[in-house]
């Protein structure tokens, strides 16, 4: 059982994959301030951060900082941060508002083998020279760190017809 007490039909993983053998070296290029400094309090998604009006920055680190040459020219930005305080032994989850439990991959929950967190913000401001850029919001805890980001691209990045899960209206 973890920390946060397990639902009905979730199952845990037989081992923690944050204990396991790396394969891959991850290297964090900043970290992102946002208001939000317990889970209770942080918006669930990026539409619920949007809607609570509340500004969050991303602070690059000095060495990463000329990679933003260019990024002011995009209205919105892909982040992918590392979700540094979620579980990452739960493979099955039933989360608060669903009726049945779900494989982790069917879930944009913060628990998942690799807390990976995608978020897609509104740039406001953006200072390539102190690596700080300001967005809309975001649905993440405070001094959460950032892996990448890459430019939002409307034309290719937004699929209008997708639908939340298949055969749903």
């Amino acid at each position: 059982m973890n920390d946060f007490g397990s639902r009905e039909g979730e199952q845990e993983l037989p081992f923690d994959p944050g204990r396991a053998i790396a394969d891959g070296h991850v290297v964090f290029i900043g970290r992102i301030r946002s208001p939000w400094k317990n889970r209770d309090e942080c918006p669930k998604n990026m539409a619920a951060a949007r809607e609570r009006g509340q500004p969050a920055t991303l602070v690059i680190d000095p060495p990463f900082r000329p990679g933003l040459q260019g990024l002011e020219a995009y209205s919105h930005v892909a982040i992918l941060s590392w979700l540094d305080r979620a579980l990452r032994n739960l493979i099955v989850q039933k989360p608060r508002h669903a009726t049945v439990a779900k494989g982790v991959f069917a879930l944009r929950s913060p628990a998942r083998p690799n807390p990976v967190g995608l978020h897609i913000a509104g740039i406001i401001a953006l200072d390539a020279a102190t690596g700080l850029i300001t967005l809309d919001g975001i649905d993440v805890l405070d001094g959460t760190p950032v892996i990448d980001l890459k430019p939002y691209f409307a034309s290719t990045d937004s699929v209008p017809h997708a639908k939340p899960e298949r055969g749903s209206t």
